[in-house]
């Protein structure tokens, strides 16, 4: 049975091509792979010290010698002012689909917890044993009550249904994620899902008939019109190093932008962010994210955290895309994609690491 996993950084597996995934699998490339079995949350983690501390009932904030991004530098950048946020709460909010680790009833996140359905325990309570989907759900949607609104997410009215389909290693079955999907396809008009999220990777399978249904199942939710973002990987910075999920043409794929806030990095794409195939007519990834040392939602008290990965970037990337379709929620699937791309901003990089460039919301709503 195909399995998935938490990526840490860096990676070291072995790169898969971006073709399609009929290719992967007719060609034997999972075979060839010396993959540990792998479905893997593609980013690392560092918890070791919360930047948001509940004391005697009062929050305070805490920062290290270097600390991590605020959500609000993300926003700033990326042209998500309160005010463009603020235009769209008359609008009806919509619902975001995350699989992943499960999802934690965080502050930030409480009251738009729509539905959880736990694929690897079978539980019945909401809950987060490692922290990454709550990490991401706060990425998209967090609300920033704990922080004065400094963690505040791209789409902060935003519901969500979640998909717990990685254990608390952060590694599950192939099998889970196709329930998840199948979740997601039966159910999107009674939640009104318009965008799924996965920051979620595939090693080797042991069977290869299981990632060709999965890489079918997907497909089959994007032509239901739901808006479907992958995370591009972590397996960079060889040529044709994305994750099979995302070397879908249709999906809406997503690199890791260090996003330049330290005086002394290069604002670069992420080495290890995964890179497109120059074989392909397409581009892959489609557009770049910041996702380096984000701080977001955390799975113990009111706590926020900070994580690195194409897991962080591909949620602002969905919350992007939820905050458009709240406010123009006639928009199908392929123009939210046409309109996401075509406003990117250009980075002068390669193609094959930067797709379109970097998200910009301000001129995606113009």
């Amino acid at each position: 049975m195909g399995r998935l996993s938490l990526q840490a950084l860096p990676a070291s597996e072995m790169h898969l091509p971006t073709r399609a995934i009929t290719d992967f699998i007719r060609n034997g490339f999972f075979r060839q792979a010396s993959f540990s079995p792998a479905l893997r949350c593609l980013s690392t983690a560092d918890e070791s010290a919360p930047y948001h501390k509940e004391q005697n009932g009062n929050s305070r904030h805490k920062i290290r010698k270097k600390p991590g991004v605020f959500m609000y530098r993300v926003r700033n950048q990326l042209g998500c002012s309160v005010q463009l946020q603020r235009s769209c709460e008359d609008a009806r909010p919509v619902t975001v689909a995350v699989l992943d680790t499960g999802i934690y009833l965080h502050p930030d996140l409480k009251g738009r917890i729509m539905e959880f359905l736990d694929f690897v325990h079978g539980r019945n309570r909401i809950y987060d044993d490692s922290g990454h989907g709550t990490h991401v759900a706060g990425c998209i949607g967090g609300s920033g009550l704990m922080s004065n609104g400094r963690y505040r997410g791209i789409a902060p009215q935003c519901l969500f249904c979640v998909g717990k389909v990685l254990d608390h290693n952060g590694e599950g079955s192939v099998d889970s994620m196709y329930d998840g999907l199948d979740w997601v396809l039966r159910n999107h008009r009674k939640y009104n899902i318009r965008v799924l999220n996965i920051s979620v990777g595939v090693g080797q399978p042991e069977e290869e008939k299981r990632i060709m249904e999965i890489t079918e199942l997907l497909e089959k939710v994007w032509q239901a019109g739901i808006v479907v973002v992958c995370a591009a990987g972590n397996a960079g910075p060889g040529n044709g190093t994305i994750s099979p999920l995302g070397s879908i043409r249709k999906v809406i794929t997503v690199g890791c932008h260090e996003g330049g806030y330290f005086g002394n990095r290069r604002n670069l794409c992420e080495s290890y962010s995964g890179r497109g195939d120059v074989g392909i007519l397409y581009r892959k990834p489609d557009i770049v994210a910041p996702g380096t040392d984000i701080i977001s939602c955390g799975n113990r008290g009111s706590n926020y955290v900070k994580k690195s990965g194409t897991s962080m970037a591909t949620p602002i990337v969905s919350g992007a895309a939820a905050l458009l379709l709240q406010k123009y929620p006639e928009l199908s699937n392929e123009e939210v994609k046409r309109k996401l791309v075509y406003s990117a901003r250009d980075l002068g990089d390669s193609w094959n690491k930067q797709g379109w460039g970097m998200l910009d919301i301000e001129r995606l709503f113009e």
